[in-house]
């Protein structure tokens, strides 16, 4: 049976090393065009606007824009290679110069990052859930590096483009971790046998994406792919988390507040911007006001146990943990204090939000935009955040978008300080008669309703 731990292709590199222009032709079974296949290369990129010398450019045919129509902008800027779909109009002059033709550039750099995993005996850890990937990415990083060079994906690259691009970076690294999202069965099993990770983390089992799936059971087994590319190795997850609760695996280790697991929070102290909790009877705080923080912070620490990492190092990368912009994230201002949780909506992460803004002494200001991706739950879903808000005694609650409409419906027939808008060009109109002096105001929606544009009104105004 093939150990992807211990196989070793021969003429190909080793820990470290980069592969070459041969490899990547022969593993990717493409047509090369150019002269020289010893060029050097130092990373693929596939954005052709951040094309420096001697980057690997990788056209990606998108929804509305076709990389592969920009490889002359790549090779003009010094790129050493260019892995390009097979159908791209090479124009004549370009017919010599270092371009490799493949059936599909996703699927060839996929093949390239599994071929470079396949030579590194390294932790890899792989996140995925509903919520709080990237808050449980940033924090194993930050505990991981006190004993790790780590190599972390950056941003949102979770998906079957930005996994492989992370993977391909790997050079002298002792740790990797991903994070794995998903919309679809499928996407993560192609994720996980890519990266063959030696840990899986399931952070929470929550609605994200249920209008694709159509059940939080599907959600799960979704999910649970992350186990197609673990060799029974470890998986760690949340066991507060209903749906996590019921699973049964072998080298399972579990974290939780509520629920018996191995490693449980005690004596849990949740200020407005500051949470901590004992584990063991050690004290760790972490820079957020939240029990779902707490939970990502218990995650983190199994990992770090399982790793060999110190406890007193493990408590120090949490105190001083920097999260991923957008998150929760504090921004105070000469008149008013803004939390920017913009990145992204679901129910669970509203409610977490709306826990939060409830401990803020001043009036308590909701800024809620759309939750996509629900289908035919929407609108359920969305009378239920309307709830979710009366119940955290929101005091002024603005809602934007199709959807929120329930939840300014519901929240209205009991707290008439409720205002709703179709548009961020609404509100924008508006709002200067809604925000007062000393407000805390917390933006929340999804990513693609773009209420960062909201927060930076506010930031350049008050």
């Amino acid at each position: 049976m093939f150990d992807y731990k211990y196989h070793i292709w021969y003429n190909t590199p080793r820990k470290g090393e980069k592969m070459n222009i041969k490899d990547i032709i022969r593993i990717t079974n493409g047509v090369f065009l150019g002269k020289s296949e010893n060029t050097k290369y130092n990373k693929f990129v596939f954005d052709s606007r951040k094309v420096e010398k001697n980057n690997i450019y990788v056209g990606i045919k998108g929804e509305t824009i076709n990389g592969n129509n920009f490889y002359k902008e790549a090779l003009s800027k010094g790129a050493s290679l260019c892995i390009l779909d097979n159908d791209t109009n090479i124009e004549k002059e370009d017919k010599t110069k270092n371009i490799l033709l493949v059936d599909n550039t996703i699927e060839a750099i996929q093949k390239l990052a599994k071929e470079k995993r396949a030579h590194y005996n390294i932790p890899v850890i792989a996140i995925t859930g509903s919520v709080g990937k990237t808050s449980v990415k940033d924090m194993i990083y930050a505990v991981l590096k006190k004993k790790y060079n780590v190599l972390c994906s950056k941003g949102n690259h979770n998906n079957h483009i930005g996994v492989p691009m992370t993977l391909l970076e790997l050079n002298n690294h002792d740790a990797l971790i991903v994070e794995m999202g998903m919309n679809h069965f499928g996407e993560i099993h192609t994720l996980a046998n890519i990266a063959k990770p030696t840990i899986a983390v399931i952070t929470n089992i929550g609605t994200a994406h249920i209008g694709n799936l159509g059940s939080r059971e599907n959600i799960l087994k979704a999910k649970l792919e992350i186990l197609d590319g673990v060799n029974n190795e470890t998986l760690i997850i949340n066991n507060d988390n209903d749906l996590l609760h019921t699973v049964k695996y072998e080298n399972l280790i579990t974290t939780g507040i509520y629920n018996q697991s191995d490693y449980m929070a005690k004596n849990i102290n949740i200020d407005i911007f500051e949470s901590s909790f004992t584990i063991d009877n050690i004290k760790y705080t972490i820079p957020v006001g939240s029990e779902a923080f707490i939970n990502n912070a218990l995650l983190a620490y199994a990992v770090g146990i399982k790793l060999g990492v110190d406890k007193e190092d493990i408590k120090d990368a949490l105190k001083n943990i920097t999260l991923t912009p957008h998150r929760l994230e504090l921004i105070k201002k000469e008149k008013i204090t803004i939390i920017d949780d913009t990145y992204n909506a679901s129910l669970d992460s509203v409610k977490n939000a709306a826990e939060l803004l409830k401990k803020v002494n001043t009036r308590k200001v909701f800024i809620f935009a759309d939750i996509l991706e629900l289908d035919e739950y929407g609108e359920q879903i969305h009378k239920e955040i309307g709830q979710i808000l009366l119940d955290n005694k929101i005091d002024l609650l603005i809602t934007v978008g199709t959807l929120s409409k329930y939840t300014h419906e519901v929240f209205n027939k009991l707290n008439k300080n409720s205002y709703h808008y179709n548009n961020n060009d609404e509100l924008l109109k508006e709002i200067k008669n809604l925000i007062k002096d000393n407000d805390t105001i917390l933006l929340k929606g999804s990513h693609a309703m773009n209420l960062l544009e909201i927060v930076e009104y506010l930031k350049t105004s008050y």
